[in-house]
């Protein structure tokens, strides 16, 4: 059954920003608050946080980023969520820029989808019991972990583009996707992950989680400042621009303010009524999403927190009201 989960949209800084999210997640069908990588409050310090104050749900992360951590330390941070929380953990990784890569490791990956087969490859062997052997940029032959009862770890791959995509198919049990069009979701990437599934001999293809960014469309709201705040640096990020030009979507890298009008116009960007919203919802999970995950970023960073969860609120709530209809 598809679900909804929540986003909270910055770098924590004290655990009273995140706790409102974290309760409207405990409301959701997918009961599951995802977090990106953190530079402030580490990211999984404070998921175990939000867990020891007695808040109910898993966790997930949209992403965090390889060249930070090596494999043991990621699937040992994994696994203590899962543990800690008593839920499903869903490990969202990406190999970050090439400039991060260089700076933390000293040089960029040569080819950033093949550090990631590795990376996942040696996350699962460890995770699932076994002694990691040489394989990859990373000092791993003889490593393993201690036994552990806990529930399960869902390795997940940020998916952007066909090659990441068919990584997923191949090794991950997740795709995670951000700012990726509907129609080249449907039309391009799940389609590449079910070829490179059915080639690898997987029964199924990985699930899909989509971060959808919204806001309502109130009186006197300036709804392209809102988008902006949430996307602007992805509008001049060469990655990005590239997927959104594929998809039909004409963003030029010169002129961010232009694109974050065209995500609205192209509904990249969900706006209206609550309701409206929940439709956009129902669209991603009729084209195959598993798990639609709600960001209300823009507002976070234009209006404050409390505009943020105003809107949360009022999106989950009309998304939970047709779904027990």
């Amino acid at each position: 059954m598809p679900t909804v989960s929540v986003m909270y949209p910055a770098m924590p800084t004290t655990l009273g920003d995140v706790l409102p999210y974290a309760r409207v997640a405990e409301n959701t069908s997918g009961r599951r608050l995802w977090l990106g990588q953190s530079f402030t409050i580490e990211t999984h310090t404070v998921f175990a946080a939000l867990t020891g104050m007695g808040i109910d749900v898993g966790f997930g992360t949209a992403v965090t980023l390889m060249p930070l951590r090596h494999p043991m330390t990621a699937a040992v941070n994994a696994r203590s969520v899962a543990a800690l929380s008593g839920h499903t953990y869903i490990s969202g990784l990406g190999p970050g820029g090439r400039e991060l890569q260089r700076r933390v490791n000293g040089r960029p990956y040569d080819k950033p989808v093949t550090a990631a087969r590795h990376y996942i490859r040696m996350m699962r062997t460890l995770l699932d019991g076994s002694m990691a052997t040489d394989d990859g940029p990373w000092q791993t032959e003889g490593i393993e972990i201690a036994a552990l009862d806990t529930p399960a770890v869902e390795i997940g791959l940020g998916v952007l583009r066909l090659p990441m995509a068919r990584l997923a198919g191949e090794a991950a049990d997740w795709a995670i996707t951000w700012l990726t069009p509907l129609g080249f979701l449907r039309e391009r990437l799940v389609p590449a992950m079910e070829e490179a599934a059915r080639a690898a001999g997987r029964p199924a293809r990985p699930k899909v989680a989509s971060v959808v960014h919204c806001a309502l469309a109130r009186p006197g709201r300036n709804l392209q400042q809102i988008s902006l705040k949430a996307v602007g640096p992805h509008l001049i990020a060469p990655h990005y621009t590239d997927m959104l030009n594929q998809a039909g979507i004409p963003v030029d890298r010169s002129d961010p303010a232009a694109g974050a009008q065209l995500l609205i116009d192209h509904n990249l960007f969900a706006t209206g009524t609550a309701d409206d919203i929940a439709d956009t919802i129902t669209a991603y999970h009729q084209a195959g999403i598993d798990d639609v995950i709600v960001n209300v970023c823009g507002l976070h960073m234009h209006e404050g927190p409390g505009a943020a969860i105003r809107d949360l609120t009022a999106i989950t709530t009309a998304f939970a009201r047709r779904s027990t209809r």
